[in-house]
This record gives structure tokens, C-alpha cells and sequence, in this order.
């Protein structure tokens, strides 16, 4: 069965957590929007002391509980250092490539909640000015931020109220094409964020019941490869809703959804992928098994962490990932159409 997914809702919600700061680590602003979104469907969410939420959905059978985890951070900055001219060095979370960022809007957020913008540029900026402009590495040593700011010194900028620690946040620069094509920063991991609630409206407005207790987790650790280290308790499967990679070595592609059967950490259960190939063979849509060696998810750290599961990774396929990443409305709804479906359908192998 397939299953007539929202896509207006999935977009619009893709839109509205991707340009909400969340790097890793950084709960503050985004936790507040899932309460909202949860809200507006009827749901609530809780708290783990990692600022986890989470969205929990009562089953059939109680005794069982699942996990879908769709991690809540992404890549990003933080200052490292106040120069003396007013630039902002910064230090990185997650596979940053600055060859992505150069030109690219920032927002920095203080500490008392004060908000601010920039331009991240290399120090040698300008092909005008500088002679080794075009030579000069894109890189965490060589990169900076300039405040929109009248700043000329540290001090100018301390004034501010920033100071080291403080999270950047490049401007995530979403579009959606009239053939349906989403580009943006973020679609890892929000894309699956949107799919969850895409998921749970359907689910709502359906008034579905899943065959097992299952829970929706969204986590801001995923790109440190801790998010899914703890997992509540007597959850017998961690499900990771996390990007799939397109390349010459793989089958995937941006309007398909990925199963990933191993990772740069691990093989995912065997029984569990079979039950993913399944459910993509049974909502008709395109999908493709593959190998992820220079990839991981909060599935295999909650596996590999020592929780008594089984794990599992599937989700919308794009390009260019860390950078400004491509996917498709299709692969995004039918990830949706898998999280429904395996909700939904008996587990064969209990």
C-alpha cells in the first residue's frame, strides 16, 4: 500500500526546522519547534538529559518498542578565536568543507541569546587585493568570519557579547524546483526530521495504529557519532532515517531511498534490512541497497555502544552531502512511506 503523503506539509516543515540553528550540540532554539510541530498533530514531546526529544506513539503491542531516529544536528562552527582586526576564527563540527562555505551567510549565537550575522571568507579574499588569493587553502586556519558589523578590534567585538564557544550557523539556502528537486544545507539529517512528521500527520489524520509502541527520536549528536548512544529503555530496535549518498560505486539516487546495509562501522541487522526491502517493495518505491564505508549513523552507535537492539539505516538519497545538498520530493515521500510502512506491518521475524 502506499500511502498518500502530505508532500506540501514535508517541504514546508523541511523549511521551517532547517533554518532554526541546531549544531551539534545546540538545542536551544530548535527542541522549542518540535514542541510546536507536535502540538499542531496532536502529540507531545519529552526530554532525555542529552536534549533528545522525543515523540512517543502507543502500539498494539506494548511490549515492544522501536526507535526511528532522525538526528536533530548538523555540521557547523564555533569561534575559536576573536582576532586583534575583528574576525572570527573558527573550529568545526562534523565533515565541514569550507570549500562549500566560502561566501556563504552566517548566524552567531551568543550565550545571554544575542544573534548576529556574518560572511565567512577566506583571509585572502579578494583576487583584487590579494595575490594568492586563488592559492591559499580553504580551511579552518585559513577561513574566517566578518561580522556584519562596524567592528575594527576584539574589543569592538566582546562589546557584542560574543565571545569563544559561541555556535555558527551557515544560512541553509533552500529552494524547491518546480520539478521537485530540494536544495539545501541540512537535508541531512532535517529531510528526515520532515519525513518523521510528514509520518506522524499521516498517522494523525488516519488515525493508524502501529503494530508496536514506537518512538520518534531526534538527537544532536549524530555528527560527533554519539547521538544514539543511550536509547531508552527496552527498545529492541534503533531505526536511523539518515541520507543516502549517490556516486559511481552506488545504486542510489535522489528520487530513490537508500537502504543502507553496512556502514564505515558495521553491517545493519540482516532480518531488519530484509524487513526495509520489504516495506520499499511493498509502498512501490524506487529503492536501492547499498554499502556506506565512509559514512555512519546513530543506528550502529546505538548498536555499537552495547544496547541490547538490532539496527537498521534508510533514507532520501542525495548529492553533495555536508555541502549544499540535493534530493528529490520523491525520495522524500517515499522515506515517509517507509516509516509508515514498517510502523504499520507485523514484524515477521518475532
Amino acid at each position: 500500500m502506499k500511502y498518500n503523503i502530505d508532500a506540501e506539509y514535508l517541504v514546508d516543515t523541511f523549511k521551517r526546522i532547517a533554518d532554526v540553528p541546531s549544531v551539534v550540540g545546540y538545542a536551544k532554539k530548535l527542541n522549542p519547534v518540535f514542541e510546536d510541530l507536535a502540538k499542531e498533530l496532536g502529540f507531545s514531546v519529552t526530554y532525555d538529559n542529552r536534549n533528545t526529544a522525543y515523540i512517543s506513539v502507543s502500539g498494539k503491542n506494548r511490549e515492544k518498542k522501536i526507535v526511528f531516529g532522525a538526528h536533530a544536528d548538523t555540521i557547523g562552527m564555533v569561534v575559536y578565536k576573536i582576532e586583534n582586526d575583528g574576525t572570527l576564527q573558527m573550529r568545526t563540527f562534523g565533515g565541514v568543507m569550507f570549500q562549500s562555505y566560502e561566501g556563504e551567510s552566517v548566524r552567531i549565537m551568543t550565550r545571554d541569546g544575542r544573534e548576529y550575522t556574518g560572511l565567512i571568507a577566506c583571509k585572502s579574499h579578494s583576487p583584487h587585493v590579494f595575490e594568492d588569493c586563488r592559492s591559499m587553502p580553504r580551511d579552518q586556519e585559513h577561513m574566517v568570519v566578518f561580522l556584519d558589523e562596524p567592528v575594527k578590534s576584539k574589543e569592538d567585538v566582546q562589546a557584542l557579547g560574543i565571545q569563544n564557544g559561541d555556535f555558527i550557523y551557515p544560512d541553509p539556502r533552500t529552494t524547491l524546483t518546480k520539478n521537485g528537486y530540494l536544495k539545501s544545507r541540512y537535508i541531512d539529517d532535517k529531510g528526515a526530521i520532515a519525513c518523521s512528521y510528514a509520518a506522524l500527520k499521516y498517522i494523525a489524520e488516519n488515525k493508524l495504529t502501529p503494530e508496536c509502541d514506537t518512538i520518534f527520536a531526534f538527537p544532536y549528536y549524530e555528527e560527533k557519532s554519539c547521538g544514539g548512544a543511550y536509547v531508552p529503555e527496552g527498545v529492541s530496535e534503533y531505526i536511523a532515517v539518515d541520507i543516502g549518498l549517490v556516486g559511481p560505486d552506488l545504486d542510489g539516487a535522489e528520487d530513490k531511498v537508500s537502504i543502507c546495509s553496512a556502514d564505515a562501522n558495521m553491517p545493519y541487522d540482516y532480518d531488519l534490512t530484509n524487513k526495509l526491502i520489504e516495506c520499499a517493495k511493498e509502498v512501490g518505491c524506487g529503492y536501492a541497497l547499498d554499502v556506506f564505508y565512509r559514512y555512519g549513523t546513530d543506528g550502529s552507535a546505538s548498536f555499537k555502544m552495547g544496547n541490547n537492539l538490532r539496527a537498521a539505516a534508510f533514507g532520501m538519497a542525495v548529492i553533495c552531502s555536508h555541502g549544499v545538498e540535493r534530493t528529490h520530493i520523491d525520495g522524500l515521500i517515499g522515506t515517509t512511506n517507509m516509516i509508515l510502512e514498517y510502523m504499520v506491518r507485523s514484524d515477521k521475524n518475532d
